[in-house]
């Protein structure tokens, strides 16, 4: 892509000082921004994530908004990579060669209300590959991540405007985190380290891949059941989406961060896809009128809430505690959205069982060997029951008609 420059145009509009009403700016536009190659994929840490940051800024600085950062409307935060992927990275330490500077862009929304609902994305990414990076071509390539999560900062950024002068009954704040690919650290640092008193948070909505709205307009939503009023007002609220309800407050995005904090959280997916963390997830496919329509949703929820005082927090059972150890996987991408039974298959990766074996995207995976499969925890569990080099029978359903298929693990 190569619309850096129109972007830097607009970039520059909006940071000189003029009576002339400044341009609106579409999700699309900030979508093209952040996943122009220009930008490099996002790295946190890296000059370019810098340069998105400073974008964003200048963005809410246009639209009105407090800044609410630790310098600025930045919130700089030092770590040193976890070298243990199941450890903690360290924060706050000396600079060094093996130190990182990430950035939260923080800003506030004032309505001198008792209460604030923080509204968040993230926007960095993979830069070009290396760890996360799904992508099995030769060479380096950007990984823009249109959809993850430039997507998610795009809605938040139409939110903010929209939000301007709205349902004052809360004030609001505006993160877009650096780091969440590394493992949730710039939320985790927020928590942490927040720059408005916590205690006070009435609840946090998160965002993230949401710009591949699909024809059958399944939109996910993570955390129903942390708040014993999100249910009621999902469903009251909705008359275009197929939601698909998922109780946890625990996830793999930013708002487990505050879940863990016992703050409500609601997060916002519209499903894996091919380009998932891989260098084809690009501005020009995403379906940018499901994005306006998510934003449009998730504002009539905010509305319908904003009455409602401070909302109950309530503990969600941990999902991911209960997933199954497996040495096995059939290598696809599994439709997160698909709520029938069986397990919908998204995807299929290259020179891995499921392609050998002869499976298509669009298969429903209805048992594994001996075991009945009828949704994604069933599959995982059967996962659990195989070892590499093993044999077994898959049968699919195609079409409406089964189909068995041998797999070797």
């Amino acid at each position: 892509m190569k619309v850096f420059y129109l972007f830097t145009a607009i970039f520059l509009v909006f940071s000189c000082e003029t009576k002339k009403p400044v341009k609106e700016v579409s999700i699309k536009d900030d979508v093209y921004f952040l996943a122009d190659d220009s930008q490099e994929g996002r790295k946190t840490g890296s000059e370019t994530e810098k340069q998105s940051a400073n974008y964003l800024a200048e963005r809410f600085k246009n639209m009105g908004l407090a800044p609410k950062g630790t310098d600025g409307y930045l919130q700089p935060f030092t770590f040193k990579p976890k070298t243990n992927p199941h450890g903690e990275a360290t924060y706050n330490i000396n600079k060094g060669d093996s130190t990182i500077t990430g950035l939260n862009v923080v800003a506030y929304i004032d309505n001198k209300a008792e209460n604030t609902v923080i509204i968040g994305a993230h926007y960095d990414h993979l830069g070009f590959g290396n760890e996360g990076s799904l992508y099995r071509g030769e060479g380096a390539e950007i990984h823009n991540g249109a959809d993850d999560n430039a997507s998610g900062v795009a809605v938040m950024m139409n939110l903010a405007k929209r939000l301007k002068g709205k349902n004052t009954n809360n004030n609001y704040l505006f993160i877009s985190f650096s780091g969440e690919e590394m493992g949730l650290l710039g939320s985790n640092y927020f928590v942490k380290n927040p720059t408005i008193d916590t205690k006070k948070v009435n609840y946090m909505i998160n965002m993230d891949m949401v710009g591949r709205l699909k024809d059958d307009k399944s939109l996910a939503v993570y955390g129903v059941g942390t708040s014993p009023k999100f249910s009621q007002t999902l469903f009251a609220n909705n008359s275009d989406f197929k939601i698909i309800e998922k109780e946890s407050g625990v996830g793999p995005s930013d708002h487990t961060s505050f879940y863990l904090a016992d703050m409500p959280v609601l997060h916002f997916f519209t499903g894996q896809h091919e380009d998932y963390h891989k260098p084809s997830d690009d501005a020009e496919k995403l379906n940018y009128e499901g994005m306006d329509a998510i934003s449009t949703y998730i504002m009539d929820v905010i509305t319908d809430l904003d009455n409602d005082g401070r909302l109950a927090f309530r503990k969600t059972k941990n999902e991911s505690e209960e997933t199954p150890d497996f040495k096995v996987t059939l290598g696809v991408v599994p439709d997160y959205l698909y709520d029938d039974q069986g397990m919908r298959i998204d995807g299929v990766s290259e020179e891995r069982p499921a392609q050998r074996a002869g499976m298509m995207k669009g298969d429903v995976v209805i048992k594994v060997g001996e075991y009945e499969i009828t949704d994604m925890m069933s599959y995982m569990r059967s996962l659990s029951k195989f070892e590499k080099g093993q044999k077994t029978m898959v049968i699919v359903e195609r079409n409406g008609a089964p189909l068995a298929l041998e797999v070797t693990w």
